[in-house]
């Protein structure tokens, strides 16, 4: 059973981070955007609590995907601190820490889909319980992507630092080294030159819709060596 005081102590600090988290954001635009699941899940499982309380663990499971989404939200995706130091730590090509965000979206759904199947259906555990947890994981991330799709047609450029989220597209900041030859790739890879963050208008699926321009990345890139 839940403890009745567990949901008002990560309620009460969940608060608290979201205000910080709301301090000085990058940006407020995407900061709304990446926290708005919380303004909706939390009142519902306020309305829910007293006739269907939920697990210790997935208390905490949902308390700690709200803290990634306010801790995206404050820095964007690409600019989060904990993700630079795991790529530092693990040698990689960028910040990974959208690919944290994406593994929450997918593991904690999952969980509380498990729990409301199996406490309020006749299903046991078994392949049809996970065929159901898989179909529900799926259809909460297509929403998703629904979602960033319509803030980047509604948003334009604005929605960039919001469509961080999604793997393989990255918002403001380069990330992985890059060298001369290869600056017309730096578009799609993400990278940067020298020491210093390089910024490329031209990058980002948001503004090129459908393509990027590699020459004129290349260029605006060669510019700001000089």
């Amino acid at each position: 059973m839940t403890s009745p005081r567990l949901p008002l102590i990560l309620l009460a600090l969940g608060t608290v981070a979201l205000v910080i988290s709301g301090i000085g954001v990058y940006d407020r635009a995407t900061w709304i955007l990446e926290v708005l699941p919380i303004f909706i899940g939390v009142p519902i499982l306020i309305a829910t609590r007293r006739r269907f309380p939920l697990t210790p663990l997935l208390y905490g499971l949902i308390f700690f995907h709200a803290l990634i989404l306010m801790l995206g939200g404050h820095y964007t995706y690409a600019r989060v601190p904990l993700g630079f130091w795991i790529q530092h730590a693990l040698d990689l090509s960028r910040n990974p820490y959208d690919r944290i965000g994406h593994l929450a979206q997918g593991f904690v759904p999952a969980i509380l889909a498990r729990e409301v199947l199996l406490r309020r259906t006749p299903l046991v555990r078994g392949g049809w319980l996970f065929f159901l947890v898989t179909s529900v994981c799926l259809a909460f991330s297509a929403c998703y992507e629904f979602l960033e799709w319509w803030s980047a047609v509604i948003g334009g450029s604005a929605a960039t630092d919001f469509l961080g989220t999604i793997p393989g597209i990255r918002s403001g900041t380069c990330s992985a080294p890059c060298s001369a030859p290869s600056r017309r790739r730096c578009c799609w890879r993400g990278g940067t030159t020298g020491s210093s963050p390089a910024y490329c208008p031209y990058r980002t699926a948001v503004k090129s819709r459908t393509r990027f321009s590699f020459e004129r990345c290349g260029a605006s890139m060669s510019r700001r060596l000089r």
